[in-house]
């Protein structure tokens, strides 16, 4: 049966369909079969063509409950839900349905005091810091306004998710055909985080069989690899 990941959280704009992205991303660079599933009815499908993963389409409630029946009927697949911001109903209903939540945030103390009663809303989740600074004095800011206001939570915080423009390459319609190294690296450590406290074992590319730079892993998901078919599934309206 499908393991299920929500990407909730109460608060617009800090990132989560990128981080919903780089995860499934991640997952298909560890040799994890998964699919990005679209909740947010302010955007629009993402075509699966040059991805790690497949796309579905589960704008409207009933397609929600299609997909995740569907995933749950597989095995070795993983379900990665972008929930959108700003549905504190849509994640209650998420995160009822999800096996582990990922409630990303950024450095603000708006951000910060938002995740934290989402932590304590939810148990099952995780508070994923993102969009972290890179330069040294900013992230030393921002890890000591963690510190301070987060202490008590310091066991469900994952490492940070450093800003780095080439993630929005995975909100394309179409992603290139190759993608640059950094992006491979940073949605692979975010997937090996997740799968570690999923305890799901995971495969590591081999240096010898693996080209970072132009991402030529025999791993990509063929059609006879996709038994869902999810990226068919389109709203009637």
């Amino acid at each position: 049966m499908a393991e299920i990941i929500c990407v909730i959280g109460n608060k617009g704009g800090t990132g989560k369909t990128t981080l919903s992205h780089m995860l499934a991303q991640g997952l298909g660079l560890l040799g994890q079969r998964s699919a990005c599933v679209l909740t947010d009815t302010s955007r629009e499908p993402l075509s699966p063509a040059g991805r790690r993963y497949i796309t579905a389409d589960a704008r409207t409630r009933e397609a929600l409950t299609k997909v995740v029946e569907k995933l749950r009927s597989l095995e070795d697949w993983i379900g990665v839900i972008d929930g959108g911001g700003n549905r504190t109903e849509m994640d209650r209903k998420l995160y009822a349905l999800s096996d582990i939540v990922l409630l990303p945030f950024r450095e603000s103390h708006e951000d910060i005091r938002t995740v934290v009663r989402d932590l304590e809303m939810f148990p099952r989740a995780y508070a994923v810091p993102t969009q972290w600074p890179t330069n040294a004095w900013q992230r030393d800011a921002a890890d000591r306004g963690v510190a301070q206001m987060m202490g008590a939570y310091r066991h469900r915080i994952l490492n940070p998710v450093c800003a780095l423009s080439a993630s929005k390459l995975l909100l394309q319609k179409q992603v290139p055909e190759q993608l640059p190294t950094a992006l491979a690296n940073a949605c692979r450590a975010l997937a090996r985080q997740v799968l570690e406290i999923m305890d799901i074992d995971h495969a590591e590319p081999v240096a010898s069989t693996y080209d970072e730079e132009s991402d030529q892993l025999g791993g990509r998901l063929s059609p006879a690899d996709m038994p869902m078919r999810l990226q068919a599934s389109r709203r009637s309206h």
